[in-house]
């Protein structure tokens, strides 16, 4: 049975709380520890980026590719979104606090997209996003973040021999689900948390996150965290993914080098 927890949300500074409806969010242990949140923003502040999102995704159909050709999403990358409201997912008050629930030391570097299924996605596969990034340029300081650019491949850390870049493990993961009005239970698009994923078997018992709207999940990433887009949307599924970032080195003392995920 999933044990709760009350978890008080700290941000700062004040102006940025009066974001949100509630400063109360729930912390569950299984199937994995995690936070979750209904009812994130107040409801004027949701409405106007359910409606920026909508038009960005009307007016600018270029912005938008394949997250990965494995993938089913088209994504938005947050680095396009920065003169929208969900430029809040960018801010340097908004990496604190995902950095602070999920209790890593961050680097201030922020990679994330929103992203786009259509009706009819497939199940995706089982992972876990221990996954190394690349960021360009010095390490931002404590009133910054850094998000990727052309300059410098995320995945792989390509790019002209003269480009300065660092190398980051993905530290803390959140899902903000929005722009799917009216879901209900049987129709799809889920996230799929599962215990523990063992080569050869089965998949194990899960648990369903739904994508209600102005909800989130949020969980620090460890060997554990294996999770997956569940499919079989009937509609239009989106949501903003993002991670905080911690050190590469910070990353091998926690979990030693063997376990970080290579692309």
């Amino acid at each position: 049975m999933t044990t709760e927890s009350v978890l008080e949300a700290q941000t700062r500074p004040e102006r940025f709380a009066d974001l949100f409806a509630h400063r109360r969010w729930i912390r569950r242990s299984q199937p994995f520890p995690h936070v979750y949140a209904r009812d994130v923003f107040v409801p004027e502040f949701y409405q106007r980026m359910t409606d920026d999102l909508a038009r960005v995704q009307r007016e600018r159909p270029e912005l938008a590719g394949r997250v990965a050709a494995n993938y089913s999403a088209d994504g938005i990358g947050l680095g396009d979104l920065r003169d929208t409201s969900l430029a809040v997912f960018t801010s340097r008050e908004w990496h604190d606090l995902v950095a602070g629930i999920g209790g890593v030391t961050a680097t201030g570097d922020v990679e994330g997209s929103v992203h786009h299924h259509s009706p009819g996605a497939p199940y995706g596969w089982p992972h876990n996003d221990l996954n190394p990034a690349w960021f360009p340029g010095e390490a931002p300081g404590p009133d910054e973040v850094r998000l990727p650019d052309s300059t410098v491949d995320t995945k792989f850390g390509t790019r002209a021999p003269d480009v300065l870049a660092r190398q980051s493990v993905r530290a803390v993961a959140m899902l903000f689900y929005l722009g799917n009005p009216g879901w209900q239970p049987g129709d799809g698009g889920e996230t799929a948390l599962y215990d523990h994923i063992a080569e050869g078997e089965k998949l194990p018992e899960l648990t369903l996150v739904p994508p209600l709207d102005n909800s989130l999940i949020m969980f620090e990433v460890t060997p554990r965290t294996w999770h997956t887009f569940a499919g079989g949307n009937t509609k239009d599924r989106n949501s903003v993914v993002m991670w905080v970032h911690r050190t590469k080195d910070d990353a091998i003392a926690r979990w030693g080098g063997d376990r970080i995920v290579y692309w």
